[in-house]
């Protein structure tokens, strides 16, 4: 901090660890390569809480110690940024665990802070208190509040969660007018499809995974466009043209 004091370190008794910290050092590709998987280790140790079914931002909450992180540390403790999930960091998590080729621990996460995951049944319900159908901003994450849902209806974490879906779980990414299929998948699924639709074409997507990977591998994999072995790396056409594209993983 500016004051020379260390903050996110094992050596505070409050923010040890900050998943922001964790999952960018791999989203941006800043992290040494051992470090990467080392630090999201400590992540799924210390973040991760699956009987509330939550990635929280940060462990242990802020409350009583000396450092003044800001206005976060007038929430109560577990609250919001104060220690609870802030599902923006919580879906980059997902994007780091699948970066790393993690598509069971990715999906795993995708699915656990889907909010109907926290609305099963009525006991969940009562707990999570909002919508079902919505993505909140965040949900508390300790103490009797520990699973309940605060500010819903949060647009920002609803399209990185869509977009953490579609880009780096199923694989679909579209740059610079090119079409590429990245998949990382839970290695029990065997197949799924893609229907892509651009312009005035029409891209239909079969992805199969005969021998459970969890992710395309370079020289491993196979693209086929129409049949033919391709580089996984389409041109886009939007010609009214109808287009078969099969990966095998």
């Amino acid at each position: 901090m500016d004051d020379g004091n260390v903050l996110g370190s094992m050596e505070n008794d409050e923010c040890r660890i900050d998943s922001i910290a964790q999952s960018w050092s791999v989203i941006s590709n800043a992290g040494e390569n051992d470090k990467k998987y080392i630090s999201m280790e400590s992540l799924e140790n210390h973040l991760i809480d699956k009987e509330n079914g939550i990635i929280k931002l940060l462990d242990p909450p802020f409350e009583n110690g000396n450092l003044e992180p800001g206005y976060i540390k007038a929430y109560l403790p577990g609250t919001r940024e104060n220690g609870g999930q802030y599902t923006h960091s919580a879906i980059w998590v997902i994007i780091a665990e699948a970066m790393l080729g993690f598509g069971d621990k990715a999906t795993e996460l995708y699915r656990m802070i889907n909010p109907i995951e926290h609305s099963r049944t009525k006991e969940a319900s009562q707990k999570y208190k909002v919508e079902p159908y919505v993505i909140p901003a965040d949900i508390y994450g300790s103490g009797n509040l520990a699973g309940r849902g605060g500010w819903t209806w949060y647009t920002g974490s609803s399209s990185w969660y869509y977009k953490a879906g579609i880009e780096n779980l199923l694989g679909l990414k579209i740059e610079a007018g090119y079409l590429k299929i990245t998949p990382c998948i839970p290695s029990t699924w065997r197949e799924y499809q893609i229907k892509y639709h651009w312009k005035e074409s029409f891209y239909n997507i079969q992805v199969k995974n005969p021998n459970g990977k969890n992710c395309f591998e370079e020289g491993k994999s196979k693209v086929l466009l129409n049949g033919n072995e391709v580089e996984n790396y389409i041109k886009l056409d939007g010609s009214r043209s109808n287009y078969e594209i099969e990966v095998i993983l």
